[in-house]
């Protein structure tokens, strides 16, 4: 810390801390229109000069030193100011009153306001270009641009999407996609990010036009003759009056506009943000404050809400009578499932009924799922999606450190000097995630690698790509663990104190030679060994993987050989390192965490302690289950052996996503009783005999956990639609109805509860989660979260880690003379895995209308195929009928469809075939044959989506292009006072 004097007063200040911060931190206020603190200085506003010991400078670029006399008011400071802001106002019309913009967080209206502007002396300068309205989404006027350049910084180095930059060379610079074309047909993949940091109405929410102001929805030739009177008055009145009618106006929107915080329900990373509303109109989406995400956002989680105001959405009950279903009152329609279920029960067993939770719900409503089936239905058949992506990797680190989660936070892994990222498609699945490993490969030099099937973006921008044969990451992981053991380049120290079982486990890394594994993995050994200096050289690293890894016959060993290559590496227990298995969905870490499992108890203790059950036992006034459970996929297998009889499923379109659909359905259409609780009719509706409508996570309360064990509280925006209700209210009805006596009033409760039984959350409650708070767990008593796990040691009882040996099987279903082609299949950006909500809104559907299976260029030279070219795939469990789009994103004879489609899932061609170990369906080992059919269509990708842009990389705005343009002077340099009150 140091003494520094602002306006004659003395203050503490950080050393090297921004002088806009520092002002702001202390009370003080200055201008500034295109700093952002999650931006940081940009300089092409002017309008932050202070004066420092004599000199003037831009408060957003100089940093607090000894001995520093700052002025932020003085004659030269003030004047450069309003000099700065004055040419802003050129570039903009300011209509504030007519504006949909005008919500009190406007930087220019602020800014007039702070700086007392009554007139301007260059006059408002139109710019000769039309709005550009082509992307769904939003909106760019060019005339209401002032080219702060916020939108541009935004896109290239915090998403480094690389899409915009501004020409400063043209005569009348403006923004621009991919250098000059429309938005529609530029690489924007309707982030949102240039909208949400955008200091004025230049770029809107398509959303918000019409609706946020009282006098915006006006005809367009109406409002035009409203701004000129506006402008009209300006000379005589000054800005000062019209501003106050226009903060009268913001007042009023108060009262009819709400900001409500909620986090995402698409993927897993825990993006939250508030979202604005007028009655059931959603405005936009507004990312700041998220610990996660911040300013970030992606297509679906900025816009992709359609989902809640469809016509499509469950509003009543459904009971099936003579194959068809009728309206029912929940009454009705939840005595009738209990009675069901209890029948079932009393003459079959509780084991004959099995409860499947769901991965979209809250953290609340899954420990609420589990509960009725132990303490009420009496059986420990109780599982989640989490069965279907992430429990092979929960089960490798479980067997390695002790904890089934991220070992750190996403900010470690901008933090990392080397990412390596293992089958994950991070920046379509993770999007927000990814920006943060774009970000610092871009600015700050940090290495990243990346092993997949496909070159996707993330590979592209690898540093380097490996391009194994499918489903052999083990072999490869595993002998370059060997090779950096033999070759002294391991953390001996790190091993020493922290790791057991080194010497075992070097054993039977024998058969993992260099040469074994370019032979199995089909990798050249100098590019092996080439993977393996950059991990010994990496100060620090993380090891991403997801789908690609987890949905393999291997995918728990496949995950244990990543986390024994971390500790036989020493990337633990320090910043910018560890294991981050990336959760598919927002809650898919909370629905296991809160015992939606067939084998644990909320935190992950085990059924079959007597101890835990007991604590359990006495809380719930209930005998439990002491025996394992069925999960999802031995459930299916169960109905079919004519075994379980009953399934109550929340918020899954289990006849879809699990494995073998085909399989799956069949079982379905066995179950003497079926209940599925969701927002939709899905596929797996048809197959129920009742349908409970559930409400979607805008119209309840309670908690997420995403990727990073980061517990976030969301808050309700609506009131649910029409009839339904939110889940964890089914439930509890469900269970009183079954002769429970549960009495919670509010989500609070219920976690209340759960800390009270559950070490890992002890100290988690809503109080804690209040607004934008969040907590990682373990949250110790006294509400002690840890961000980075493992700091004082792992979670085993002698606080060592353990590296635990595994071999090497193959794959199944390899491709054969008949079935002679390898499917991949996975995320698509645009959609959210079948499409059961983003289909929902339009400006997504536009952008990918229907799924598509990726055909490389030599693949479709050979067999006559064009995107477009409809073909037939055919497995051993199923065939589709799907068009073909032609990309260098896959190789060979590899194929690759994304798994967002109702009538064309990919889940009929793929197989039961499972991780022995966790029982995940080995998606990504698929083996197809393909007939060409003569049907030739339109490209399932059409022209406006971002695939088919061409972004322009550069380090962000380029200010100093700006400064060499022959009309700029730095503020200061010719001052004109400007008039001011």
């Amino acid at each position: 810390m140091l003494n520094v004097v602002i306006d004659d007063v003395i203050y503490k200040a950080h050393r090297g801390e921004l002088l806009v911060d520092l002002i702001s931190r202390t009370g003080g206020s200055i201008p500034h229109v295109c700093y952002h603190p999650q931006l940081g200085p940009i300089k092409t506003c002017d309008t932050c000069m202070v004066e420092v010991n004599g000199q003037l400078v831009r408060a957003c670029t100089t940093t607090a030193n000894e001995k520093m006399k700052i002025s932020t008011k003085s004659s030269r400071a003030s004047a450069a100011q309003v000099e700065a802001f004055d040419r802003i106002l050129s570039s903009h019309l300011l209509y504030c009153t007519v504006c949909d913009n005008n919500n009190g967080n406007c930087t220019i209206h602020n800014t007039t306001k702070l700086l007392a502007i009554e007139h301007q002396r260059i006059p408002f300068q139109s710019k000769p270009y039309e709005v550009d309205s082509t992307n769904p989404f939003y909106r760019y006027d060019p005339d209401q641009c002032i080219l702060c350049g916020r939108c541009v910084e935004a896109c290239q180095n915090v998403e480094v999407n690389e899409t915009l930059s501004i020409n400063w060379e043209d005569p009348h610079p403006r923004v621009l996609w991919d250098g000059g074309f429309t938005i529609g047909e530029s690489s924007c993949v309707s982030c949102g990010h240039c909208v949400t940091v955008c200091p004025c109405n230049a770029l809107m929410e398509k959303t918000m036009l019409g609706h946020a102001g009282f006098f915006t929805q006006l005809r367009k030739s109406a409002l035009k003759g409203m701004i000129e009177v506006v402008k009209g008055v300006e000379p005589e009145t000054g800005y000062g009056t019209i501003l106050q009618v226009s903060e009268a106006e913001e007042a009023m929107r108060e009262h009819r506009i709400r900001k409500t915080k909620t986090v995402c329900a698409y993927c897993g990373v825990g993006c939250s943000f508030d979202v604005w509303t007028k009655d059931r109109h959603i405005l936009k989406i507004a990312p700041e404050h998220g610990p996660a995400n911040g300013i970030s956002t992606c297509i679906k989680g900025k816009f992709g809400w359609g989902h809640i105001n469809s016509e499509d959405r469950l509003t009543t009950p459904l009971i099936r009578e003579e194959n068809r279903f009728r309206k029912a009152s929940w009454n009705e329609a939840l005595s009738l499932v209990a009675r069901k279920l209890s029948e079932l029960k009393a003459q079959d067993g509780p084991d004959s009924i099995g409860f499947i939770s769901s991965s979209k719900c809250t953290n609340e409503e899954s420990y609420l799922m589990q509960k009725l089936a132990r303490a009420v239905a009496g059986t420990n058949n109780i599982d989640n999606c989490s069965r279907y992506c992430q429990a092979p990797a929960t089960m490798g680190l479980f067997r390695t450190v002790g904890y089934g989660g991220d070992s750190g936070s996403i900010s470690d892994m901008g933090k990392a000097d080397l990412v390596l990222i293992i089958g994950s498609n991070t920046a379509e699945s993770h999007p927000v995630a990814a920006t943060r490993i774009k970000s610092a490969h871009k600015l700050n030099g940090h290495k990243l690698i990346v092993s997949d099937l496909r070159e996707n973006e993330m590979a592209r921008r690898a540093d380097l790509f490996l391009h194994p044969k499918p489903g052999t990451d083990l072999v490869w992981l595993s002998a370059i663990t060997r090779y950096l053991l033999d070759n002294g380049q391991a953390d001996a120290k790190f091993l020493e104190q922290w790791v057991n079982g080194l010497e075992q486990y070097r054993k039977t890394l024998e058969p993992f030679t260099m040469e074994a594994a370019s032979r199995i993995c089909g990798l050249p050994v100098e590019t092996l060994k080439t993977v393996a200096q950059m991990i010994a050289a990496a100060k620090s690293m993380c090891v991403l993987w997801a789908m690609g890894v987890t949905q393999h016959n291997q995918g728990s060993d496949t995950s244990t050989a990543i986390s024994n290559l971390l500790l036989v590496t020493g990337n633990y227990m320090r910043p910018g390192t560890g294991a981050y298995p990336m959760r598919g969905h927002n809650n898919v870490q909370g629905a296991s965490d809160h015992g939606s499992m067939p084998n644990n108890l909320p935190g992950y203790q085990s059924v079959d302690d007597p101890e835990v059950r007991t604590r359990f036992e006495s809380a719930w006034k209930a005998k439990l289950p002491s025996t394992k459970g069925l999960d999802n996929h031995q459930m299916v297998e169960a109905i079919h052996a004519g075994k379980l009889k009953a399934m109550y499923l929340i918020g899954e379109d289990m006849s879809l996503v699990d494995s073998n659909a085909n399989f799956v359905g069949d079982a379905f259409s066995k179950l003497q009783f079926f209940v599925v609780q969701d927002i939709f009719f899905s596929n797996t509706c048809r197959y129920a005999d009742v349908v409970l409508p559930g409400a979607p996570s805008l119209e309840k309360e309670g908690t997420f956990t995403s990727t990073e064990r980061r517990i976030q509280r969301l808050y309700q925006v609506l009131e649910p639609l029409e009839d339904c209700q939110p889940d964890w209210k089914i439930i509890q009805d469900l269970a009183n109805q079954m002769g429970a006596d549960w009495k919670y009033q509010h989500p609070s409760e219920v976690m209340d509860e759960i800390a009270s039984l559950t070490p890992l959350f002890a100290g988690v409650n809503y109080e804690r989660l209040e607004g934008y708070k969040s907590l990682q767990w373990p949250v110790a008593a006294d509400g002690t979260d840890e961000p980075l796990l493992y700091t004082r040691g792992f979670a085993f009882p002698d606080g060592k880690a353990r590296l635990f040996p595994v071999t090497w099987i193959g794959p199944t279903d390899s491709p054969n003379a008949e079935f002679d082609l390898h499917l991949n299949n996975g995320r698509l950006l645009e959609h959210f895995h079948e499409g059961n909500l983003t289909f929902r809104t339009d400006g997504i559907r536009e952008k990918a209308p229907d799924t598509f299976v990726e055909v490389s260029p030599q693949l479709a030279e050979e067999r006559g195929i064009q995107s477009g070219t409809w073909v037939q795939l055919i497995s051993r469990y199923g065939k589709v009928r799907v068009r073909a789009l032609v990309t260098d994103r896959v190789q060979g004879r590899e194929l690759y469809m994304p798994m967002n489609s109702v009538e064309s899932p990919v889940n009929r061609l793929t197989s039961s075939h499972t991780d022995p170990v966790t029982n995940t369906p080995a998606y990504k080992e698929a083996s197809v044959h393909m007939n060409v059919l003569s049907e030739v269509g339109e490209s399932p990708l059409p022209r406006i989506n971002s695939r088919f842009g061409h972004p322009t990389p550069q380090h962000g705005v380029e200010v100093e292009r700006k400064w060499k343009r022959a009309d700029y002077t730095p503020p200061g340099n010719g001052l004109v006072q400007l008039q001011t009150k």
